[in-house]
């Protein structure tokens, strides 16, 4: 990629937030690094560093003489290099325009939205982390009280692109995408039910008529899934 340039549209039209978001977690920015290849830290509003990040290398070189170079981070390094480094705040920077995003805000971006379930180069398995059970235990719980919620899996996914890995979330749900039963459900389980540690885990919400090819492909992979509980068949006929 040589340029994300629906975060720049977003940058420097001051575009919503959801719009920028979506943006950086589909494509990524540009680092600048030092000649050692190691992060180039910008300096916060507020006095502290903040991970920079540009819509090109050649926004990135015009800002920034001082760099290196730039390494293009899709969003999974950019919060491991946050994670890494403690930076708190992203500094996200295109020739018209720039916006600050706090890096939790970016975690709950990920956790709500997941990754497109067309065209993201993923590989799923079975996972025994200890998370992985956790969050299975506590799924297993609190499923009954989501109606729309047909099935959840938790697997260990690894990008291809990136090889990074991290757990995935997918939640097949009966209602539209993006889905209030599955941000619910992950924001119980996420927030309240399991301690994640630094463990990294991201939701999918899946509509089970849009989605069921990926979904019949979840059931060939033995990943274990939690299932909803099966409501019965309405009658609409009376006895004579």
């Amino acid at each position: 990629m040589t340029e994300n340039t629906a975060l720049a549209a977003a940058l420097n039209n001051q575009s919503g937030s959801a719009d920028l978001l979506a943006a950086l977690i589909d494509h990524g920015v540009f680092v600048p690094v030092r000649a050692n290849g190691s992060v180039l830290f910008a300096a916060g509003q507020d006095g502290g560093p903040a991970l920079p990040g540009f819509v090109s290398e050649a926004c990135c070189a015009a800002t920034l003489p001082d760099a290196a170079g730039s390494v293009h981070c899709d969003v999974l390094r950019l919060l491991d290099i946050a994670d890494q480094t403690g930076v708190g705040v992203l500094s996200l920077h295109s020739p018209g325009g720039w916006a600050r995003v706090p890096v939790p805000v970016l975690n709950q971006a990920m956790r709500e939205r997941g990754r497109d379930a067309t065209g993201e180069r993923m590989q799923l398995r079975p996972s025994t982390h200890v998370v992985a059970l956790a969050l299975r235990q506590a799924l297993a719980r609190r499923i009954a009280d989501f109606p729309a919620v047909r099935a959840v899996w938790v697997s260990n996914a690894r990008w291809i692109d990136t090889g990074m890995e991290q757990l995935m979330v997918h939640v097949a749900v009966d209602e539209p995408i993006p889905s209030p039963s599955a941000k619910r459900l992950a924001d119980l389980v996420l927030g309240e039910d399991v301690a994640l540690g630094d463990q990294r885990v991201g939701t999918m919400a899946l509509n089970t008529k849009a989605h069921a090819e990926f979904l019949a492909e979840l059931e060939t992979m033995g990943l274990d899934p939690v299932r909803g509980v099966e409501r019965p068949v309405k009658k609409w006929w009376r006895r004579s």
